[in-house]
């Protein structure tokens, strides 16, 4: 396996933190590009690193598409460098994915760990989606990275928060973040 490993440095005010990130260097016949570990669900804190990362690999970032839910601001769009960045929030979108597309319209997966995830397990999810070999989805590699590391009472819909008008497919809703799942 062939993987690019980014941990985080401190940043300064005028640069964005470094992303905690792994990306593969040729996907394969991978599901997924890689994996990104957010430290927070803001996503003017989160995304101007994630995006210079990217660039950096894959050159120019055009177009982001992320879950409506999990996140706690809705940007339009982001200037990172010379580029503007356009954001799409879908309700369609797993909360587990983050969708990038380049100015050459190749589209980069990433599984997205949620921020408060231990970090054994973020580690784990990170590498497993960044191998060119995986062949599982976004959701599955995060409920076996916490059942690696003995949080399996800890549901997705915990990790990501739905709103009550929302329901996954496992018929689970939720108020907001800060709420404990109950069946409908």
């Amino acid at each position: 396996m062939s993987v690019t490993q980014l941990h985080a440095a401190p940043a300064s005010a005028s640069t964005p933190a470094a992303p905690r990130i792994v990306l593969a260097t040729d996907r394969g016949s991978a599901v997924l590009d890689g994996g990104w570990w957010p430290r927070s669900w803001d996503p003017a804190a989160e995304l101007p690193g994630l995006l210079h990362a990217l660039a950096e690999r894959h050159g120019r970032i055009r177009h982001l598409m992320l879950n409506i839910h999990a996140w706690d601001a809705r940007l339009r769009r982001l200037t990172v460098g010379p580029d503007v960045v356009h954001l799409g929030w879908f309700d369609t979108l797993d909360p587990a994915v983050l969708v990038a597309t380049t100015g050459r319209d190749i589209q980069v997966d990433l599984l997205v760990v949620p921020p408060a995830t231990p970090p054994a397990a973020a580690d784990w999810a990170m590498a497993t989606a960044a191998d060119p070999a995986n062949l599982r989805r976004a959701p599955d590699i995060l409920a076996a990275a916490l059942a690696r590391a003995g949080a399996a009472a800890t549901t997705r819909a915990d990790l990501y928060g739905v709103w009550d008008n929302e329901s996954g497919g496992d018929g689970v809703a939720m108020r907001g973040r800060d709420h404990q799942a109950s069946p409908r």
